[in-house]
């Protein structure tokens, strides 16, 4: 079954404030089973829009990446980010293995 993946382009306006959202994330995070790729390191934008944080999460499945976005965990998460901080987001499946 091919990994589900989390892939997101995002701007903090509030540093402070988003470590809360790292935290709140990091309890749905656990529960599907999601692995960190990528997450704010450095980067080169090579075409389009640059956001300062670039964000690369896997999961074992797109239903467990999408069943964490909806979650009750993440949604409360969700809500925290969308407070002090710009997204872009995309749940896409992996290539078969």
């Amino acid at each position: 079954m091919p990994k589900g993946y989390w892939i997101a382009h995002v701007e903090v306006r509030d540093a402070e404030a988003y470590k809360e959202y790292v935290a709140a994330s990091k309890i749905a995070f656990e529960k599907y089973g999601a692995k960190m790729l990528a997450r704010g390191g450095a980067h080169e934008t090579t075409e389009g829009r640059d956001r300062a944080r670039n964000v690369v999460i896997e999961f074992p499945s797109l239903k467990a990446a999408q069943d964490c976005y909806h979650s009750p965990e993440y949604t409360a998460a969700r809500a925290i980010r969308q407070k002090v901080a710009d997204a872009e987001m995309v749940l896409v499946e992996g290539v078969p293995d």
